[in-house]
């Protein structure tokens, strides 16, 4: 508590900004843990977030299936308290710890899975969602959900990857096939499609293998920034190969000479 803090009901306190806001703070504490329940514009509101996170915590038959029924707490806090109570572990992110897997719950509908290896990432990484997209905040960059597990931005179900029991957010790596690591690749019915986004989107060509695909993509980079092209286009990381067959499958590739 800092010296803008004043206690008032259990649990409660008051808080003023800097700007004159005051706010009320609810809080609990379990097993010596103090855990934030977060900022209420009433007390009213802060007192009821404090009492419905003791019942919680108190009650091991309610379970995130009765979140209606405590709204007063927040989403996020309900996991975390829950989390505590069952499996005596904290985390500051809303996740579920299972045997052998784990359940990250961003809202009551959207519920990931992640392999137990993943659990020190995402306990320090909070999943936010923009524009029907997933990400985390890393290193001051966001970072979509599936560049951890090998897929690239924006990759789409069904041409880049699939979710092998249908769940498109069970992220367990024996849950996802990927079809496309490359940038700039689009997996086609007859073919493997490259492209590169200048102003829009421009078609380099159709190639038997995703390879000579990705190759195509990483030589229309660099005919762009001979041409002094701005953009910091993303280029693909190619080992498959020694450094003499690429040479050969870049330069007997035909591009689109509009590039």
């Amino acid at each position: 508590m800092n010296s803008r803090d004043k206690k008032t009901s259990k649990g409660v306190y008051i808080y003023k900004t800097p700007a004159g806001t005051v706010l009320y703070r609810a809080s609990v504490t379990k097993n010596g843990r103090h855990i934030s329940l977060g900022s209420y514009p009433s007390e009213k509101k802060a007192s009821e977030a404090y009492k419905c996170a003791i019942k919680v915590l108190e009650n091991v038959s309610i379970t995130l299936n009765d979140f209606q029924d405590f709204k007063c707490l927040k989403y996020e806090k309900a996991v975390i308290l829950i989390n505590l109570r069952d499996n005596d572990f904290y985390f500051g992110t809303p996740i579920y710890l299972k045997k052998d897997y784990f359940n990250y719950h961003l809202s009551p509908d959207v519920i990931f899975t992640f392999d137990l290896e993943d659990l020190f990432y995402f306990s320090s990484h909070k999943i936010s969602k923009r524009g029907g997209h997933f990400f985390v905040a890393d290193y001051g960059s966001q970072l979509s959900i599936g560049s951890r597990f090998g897929l690239k931005p924006y990759s789409v179900v069904g041409r880049d990857c699939n979710f092998i029991n249908g769940d498109i957010f069970d992220y367990r790596r024996e849950n996802l096939e990927i079809l496309n690591t490359y940038h700039g690749v689009i997996r086609e019915k007859k073919g493997y499609t490259a492209r590169i986004h200048t102003s829009g989107y421009t078609k380099i060509g159709t190639y038997e293998t995703a390879l000579e695909a990705a190759i195509a993509y990483n030589k229309a980079v660099d005919i762009l920034k001979k041409k002094d092209n701005t953009k910091n286009f993303p280029e693909n990381y190619i080992d498959e190969v020694s450094g003499k067959v690429y040479a050969e499958i870049y330069n007997k590739l035909t591009i689109n000479p509009g590039i």
